[in-house]
């Protein structure tokens, strides 16, 4: 099979990681990268370290590059790209997508296979999700450090049978891998735990455990998990009402000082993810008539702070030694 991950950011590094060195001496089979900057250069030059809490190991891809167009068509596309980076990534893969392509979006957000098809004529484009935690440590490093390490996957509608072959390529690669009848649900369950506490972690600066110990915080988070909850309905999922308590606890179980990955964003100054956990919920609802009005009050508050921290220009850089 030909793979191509796109973005080897905490996603695509650790499981790409893992098929590159699963698939790198098989006959028929190639595994390339798509990245770019001084990761892409490090990768290309010693091979992508990962390192995990089961050990670490060295992946050297069939080929990595920042121009997707070299590779040609490909069998197989695992999207690992930021919710903000998905329109460009999928635009810029025109020629690696044919009629028998799949591609399988691993991140963010709830709306990425719609997103997706908007942008291609060809090819079959299913709905995924992932539960890890990594990052990038540095060039060429990948750390992961928590998360069941989990790919969910399969079709909206249909029949998931056809893609068997996908779900054993992976397994294959040592990578707990389910192809689900019911992948909606599971994006939007994932999505009802992650974008309340990414947007109330967010704007507080709090990490998840003084969230949850926080009375008023923590009901500001159940009430945007029922909003999701009612906006899903909306859109024909159908969430239980116990996840929200269930989502709640998972919190709890989570490392007292967790900060969410959007949170870091905006301490360090860089883009968030604001529109996939936030402002996705607030348009979707407005279009169908829906009341969201937690969500609207903190994605406001968000937006601006954003805004504000966008029009201060950079400090310079001055070089001592």
């Amino acid at each position: 099979m030909k793979t191509i991950i796109v973005g080897i950011g905490g996603v695509g590094g650790y499981f790409g990681g893992k098929l590159a060195r699963t698939y790198a001496a098989a006959p028929g089979h190639a595994v390339s990268f798509v990245a770019r900057g001084a990761h892409l250069e490090k990768i290309r030059a010693e091979g992508l370290s990962v390192q995990t809490v089961d050990g670490n190991f060295i992946a050297v891809p069939t080929a990595a590059t920042d121009r997707p167009e070299t590779l040609g068509r490909a069998d197989l596309i695992l999207l690992c790209v930021k919710g903000y980076d998905l329109e460009n990534a999928v635009s810029s893969l025109a020629g690696n997508i044919g009629d028998d392509t799949i591609l399988i979006p691993l991140l963010n957000g709830v709306d990425n296979g719609a997103r997706i098809r908007s942008r291609i004529r060809a090819g079959t484009v299913l709905e995924g999700c992932v539960y890890i935690s990594s990052y990038i440590e540095r060039p060429g490093v990948i750390h992961q450090v928590g998360g069941s390490c989990r790919i969910l996957f399969g079709p909206v509608s249909g029949p998931i049978d056809p893609y068997r072959h996908v779900e054993r390529f992976i397994q294959e690669a040592s990578i707990a891998v389910r192809l689900s009848e019911s992948i909606r649900r599971d994006v939007w369950s994932k999505f009802l735990f992650v974008a309340p506490y990414a947007c109330v972690t967010s704007l507080t600066g709090q990490p998840f455990g003084a969230v949850v110990e926080n009375e008023e915080w923590r009901r500001t988070v159940e009430g945007m998990m029922r909003e999701i909850r009612t906006l899903a309905t909306a859109l024909g999922v159908d969430l239980p009402e116990s996840l929200v308590a269930k989502s709640v606890e998972m919190a709890r179980q989570l490392p007292y000082s967790s900060r969410s990955s959007m949170q870091l964003d905006f301490e360090r100054g860089r883009r968030t993810e604001l529109e996939t956990f936030a402002g996705y919920v607030v348009r979707a609802a407005k279009e169908r008539g829906l009341s969201v009005p937690l969500y609207e009050k903190l994605y406001a508050e968000l937006a601006a702070r954003a805004a504000a921290a966008a029009s201060v220009p950079d400090e310079p850089v001055t070089k001592e030694g």
